[in-house]
């Protein structure tokens, strides 16, 4: 491929990109990474270029790569607070993305499931609206679908601790909490994952079962990649022999479909209160490979969906993921933002 194959496209999931479009993205991500961590000067291929990010909801990383990386690369992001615009007044989405286009060279929007009331799918379909009328290039910074640039920064991380992935056994765990998430990060590495030849194993009690459309394309995305996905109840063969494991609660099924406020908090509560004991410990890490790594996309519900023994102990990885985040991200908005995105 050429750089130019990327040049204003839109990011919504990584199943949109084609395998040798993530691997240019993950090469220059790497270069990126090489090049701030020996203090040298990075390229700008953003100089005098606007990246508007849109956010529905709050972050503590998110904002934070994508703000710092394109300011590493000579543009600028703005943060626009939705609470502060008059998108929550009514302003049509096809308005606001035609203004920002004007304005600008790239549009992230972050939609989360606080925003949407839980209900799973409303917050893919708003990205979608900015995408078909902003004609700039519109990245997918989280919504209740889908995380890409998330999951291409945890696969970056995967491949550099583990080096060779195919066949490498990959678990995605349900994690107890007494708050409650959406799907987007899990799915997005059920994807990701699969696409590169690994062995997912999708861990969760019954009740908590995911999109069945990213379960169906998981499952072609390891026929046609030589690996495996699998789906099972019980964590601890799950955990058996893994190379890697990503522990995180997610809501219910049913609650997905219906919405926080009709399907209640206190019933979500003893759903999840049934299993407690879907917490990562050590005595579970010590089920996997000697050499399996822990991951997280943070923040991690500590002493819930995993202890802090495991979370600080010397098999987790989630401060060089957190750090990888922004590579990527910086290699996103430089392929589809710059038509030289090394500069």
């Amino acid at each position: 491929m050429t750089h130019s194959d990327l040049y204003g496209r839109d990011l919504i999931t990584t199943q949109d990109w084609k395998v040798d479009e993530i691997e240019e993205t993950l090469r220059i991500a790497t270069e990126f990474k090489r090049t701030y961590r020996r203090g040298e000067k990075l390229p700008e291929p953003l100089e005098r270029k606007n990246f508007f990010m849109v956010f529905y909801g709050s972050s503590t990383r998110t904002r934070a790569a994508f703000e710092a990386g394109t300011t590493l690369l000579g543009g600028h992001a703005a943060f626009i607070d939705v609470s502060t615009t008059r998108i929550g007044a009514g302003e049509a989405v096809k308005d606001v993305a035609k203004m920002y286009e004007k304005y600008g060279h790239g549009i992230g929007v972050r939609i989360l499931d606080n925003a949407i009331d839980y209900k799973y799918g409303l917050g893919n379909r708003i990205i979608r609206e900015y995408a078909r009328n902003a004609e700039i290039p519109v990245i997918n910074m989280a919504c209740c679908t889908y995380h890409p640039t998330q999951g291409m920064a945890d696969f970056m991380t995967v491949r550099e601790k583990l080096r060779k992935v195919q066949g490498k056994k990959y678990v995605i765990m349900w994690g107890y909490s007494k708050k409650f998430r959406g799907r987007c990060s899990i799915q997005e590495e059920a994807l990701i994952m699969t696409r590169f030849g690994m062995d997912v194993v999708l861990a969760h009690p019954l009740g908590f079962e995911i999109d069945h459309k990213i379960v169906d394309t998981a499952k072609e995305n390891a026929i046609n990649n030589g690996g495996r996905f699998e789906i099972s109840n019980d964590y601890r063969s799950a955990l058996e022999g893994a190379n890697a494991v990503f522990p995180r609660n997610w809501a219910s099924t049913a609650l997905l479909k219906e919405g926080v406020s009709k399907f209640g908090v206190e019933n979500e509560g003893l759903l999840h209160s049934k299993h407690k004991d879907w917490t990562l410990t050590q005595e579970l890490v010590d089920l996997m490979d000697k050499h399996g790594i822990v991951t997280h996309v943070l923040p991690v519900l500590r002493g819930e969906e995993a202890t802090d023994e495991v979370m600080d102990g010397s098999h987790s990885v989630i401060y060089d993921q957190a750090e990888n985040g922004m590579y990527t991200k910086m290699a996103v908005l430089a392929l589809t933002m710059s038509k030289n995105p090394m500069g």
